[in-house]
Formats: structure tokens, sequence, C-alpha cells
């Protein structure tokens, strides 16, 4: 089986928590033999863990020839540079999300990828989060009808100060928290470009970006889809709700329910336009008793591609597996990346509309 050898530029909370975490567990597929980050103490940390070579700048990881792949962990506003500069270096390259702010700079990035011949690839693992998994496969089956809305809601409550809460940086909520279940609506909204109603607030944030978003996508032929990001919301009770025209489902990350009746037994009823009566002669609402079938998830941990299996209640792992199970296919086989820069690009430019619709927040320039 062959070693994919990798170098992570940076060691923060995605380079260090989120790759480096998952890639020391599969010593058969990957190999960690460089680390960058300009943190000293970072640096240190990184030898001793993964006893690779470190650095504190990701150019000196380019005259290396012993890497197949590099790992932008960069902060958000440093994916689109370095990417390129990796790819221009002749690197296959996973960049964390968000790829990029602007479609400009998706579209320089894809355009590197092309003249390099090299994989670009983005870090959207909640594409394959076990939850988003069984709504996809619920819906795909047909019980709940035609599906009319689709709600999603990744809120909470908390107040953040870091450099995510600058525009500079492309913080904001729909930069930082947003790729994920912008890129899961987009999948269940379908082909072609939606139109797009956004609202933006700073409500707990110290920064300058947003922290509460609404965002509508609309399309003829497409489900509505009502997706909310916020930081200010003190009670959030689901991530996913599905309204269809046999039923609906509802749930969180660990769990979900759905019901759903069967058109062949459902009682058999027309239009009647004359005033309607009850059997005693009053006047009566329509009234009519529906066999409902039921569905829950998970009946058992869910089983990643590994064979293992995971709770539900802690998907990041077996997000991390898929994914990178995926993206080694792709690097060793030639497989085709089910997640693709294209795709991406399309949720890039929705978020780019959002900015653009909200002048109070982004009408002035950002500060370099």
């Amino acid at each position: 089986m062959k070693i994919i050898r990798v170098g992570i530029i940076g060691q923060g909370r995605s380079g260090r928590d989120i790759h480096g975490a998952y890639l020391t567990t599969d010593p058969k597929r990957f190999k960690i033999v460089a680390a960058v980050d300009l943190l000293e103490e970072r640096r240190k940390w990184a030898a001793a863990a993964y006893h690779c070579d470190v650095y504190a700048d990701y150019r000196d990881l380019f005259p290396r020839r012993d890497i197949d792949l590099i790992v932008n962990a960069t902060p958000s506003c440093r994916h689109a540079p370095v990417t390129i500069a990796a790819l221009n270096a002749g690197f296959h390259t996973l960049c964390e999300k968000p790829m990029a702010a602007t479609v400009k700079d998706v579209d320089r990035m894809i355009a590197a990828s092309k003249k390099a011949r090299r994989i670009l690839a983005i870090y959207q693992q909640a594409r394959y989060a076990p939850y988003f998994q069984q709504v996809r496969k619920v819906i795909n089956s047909g019980v709940l009808g035609r599906i009319v809305q689709i709600s999603v809601a990744f809120n909470g409550f908390s107040r953040r100060w870091d450099w995510q809460t600058l525009q500079a940086w492309n913080g904001g909520s729909l930069l930082n928290t947003g790729p994920h279940p912008l890129d899961q609506a987009l999948q269940l909204f379908g082909d072609g470009r939606p139109e797009v109603r956004c609202f933006m607030d700073r409500a707990n944030t110290f920064g300058d970006a947003e922290d509460h978003v609404k965002l509508i996508l609309s399309g003829k032929g497409h489900p509505l889809i009502d997706l909310e990001v916020s930081s200010c919301c003190l009670f959030p009770d689901f991530t996913y709700n599905v309204y269809g025209t046999r039923g609906g489902m509802k749930g969180t990350q660990a769990s979900m329910e759905w019901q759903y009746f069967k058109p062949g037994e459902a009682p058999r009823q027309k239009l009647i336009v004359t005033p309607l009566n009850s059997a005693s002669g009053s006047p009566s609402y329509c009234s009519e008793t529906l066999k409902w079938h039921k569905g829950q998830w998970p009946e058992q941990a869910p089983a990643s591609a590994d064979g293992k299996r995971y709770t539900a209640s802690k998907p990041s792992l077996s997000m991390s597996v898929v994914f990178y199970t995926m993206l080694y296919k792709t690097l060793t086989r030639g497989a085709p990346l089910e997640i693709t820069p294209q795709q991406i690009r399309r949720q890039i430019a929705v978020i780019e509309e959002c900015h653009r619709q909200n002048p109070q927040i982004y009408g002035k320039k950002k500060r370099p």
C-alpha cells in the first residue's frame, strides 16, 4: 500500500486538531513528513508529535521532492495565495475551508491546478457527516414526497474575539461555519444557480464581520432552503427540519426522526366548495386520520469507510476517515474527486452575493 507523504502548513486548530490528529491515526496510508507554523512553540510540538521536519516559512517546503500532498491549514485569508503557490511548486494540495472569499480567487486556484496538472481538493468533510448522509437517504427514498422546504440551522450562543471575527482575515459566520451547512444545502438544492436572499447582523462578535446569518435559496423546481448560522441563538432545537408533501424529518447531528404517510393508505379526498358540516349538521373543518410510518436514526452507531463504527455524537473522526479515504483513492488510483473545486465555486458565489447584499457590514473596503 502506497504511503502518501504529507506536509501540513499551519498548526492551529485545523492543522493540528483536525488534519494532524487524523493523519497520525492512519499510518498505513499517510505519513506527516513536514509541518509549518510561524510560532516556535507549535513547531516544537509538531516535531515531537509527528517526528517530522518543521519550518517557519511554508516556501521552505517547495524544494523538497519527498512530499506527495500539501495540506493548507493557514488562516482563511491565506487559503488562496498559499494554495496557488503550492500548486505552482508542483504539489497536490488540500485546502481547508473556506476555499476563498471570492469567485475570482477560486478561478485563480482552479487555473493553477490545471496548469500544474496537480490535484486541488477542498476539505468539505461535512459532506460525509453521518446525520447529513441520513437526511439525503430519507429524502432520496421519496417517502416524504416532494420536498417543499429544508430548514438548516447551525446555531448556538457565543461571543468571539479572535481573528475569525475580522473581514480582513476572511472571517465571519458565513465563511467560518457557513461552508459546512451551505455545502450540504446546495447538494440538497440540486443543480443550477439558486436565487439568493441574505440578511446579516453583528450581534455578539467583537470583530467587524457578521455573526448572524439568515440565508434563503430558491429556484423553480427546487426546494426552498432556509439556512441560519447564528451566534445569538440560545435555544437551538434542530439542525435539519425537512418539509415534504407526505411527511417530514427533523433532528440534530446526533439523532433524526421522520414520519410519512403512504398515499395508497390515505383516505380518498376531493375538493368541496360548498360549506362543510359534521354528522350532526354543525359547521366543520377538514379532518382526516392518516396512518403515519415512523423512522429514526441512528438505529446503531454508523459505520465508516474503514469498517469501524463511530457514535453519532462524535462524527468528526468518521468524516475525516471518509474524506481522506476518498482523497487517497484519487491520489493513488486516479479516482475522481467526489467534492470538486467547481462544486465549491458555486458555494463561494453564493457567499460573495450574500456579502454584496449586506452593505451595512461589507460596504466598506476591507482593511489589508
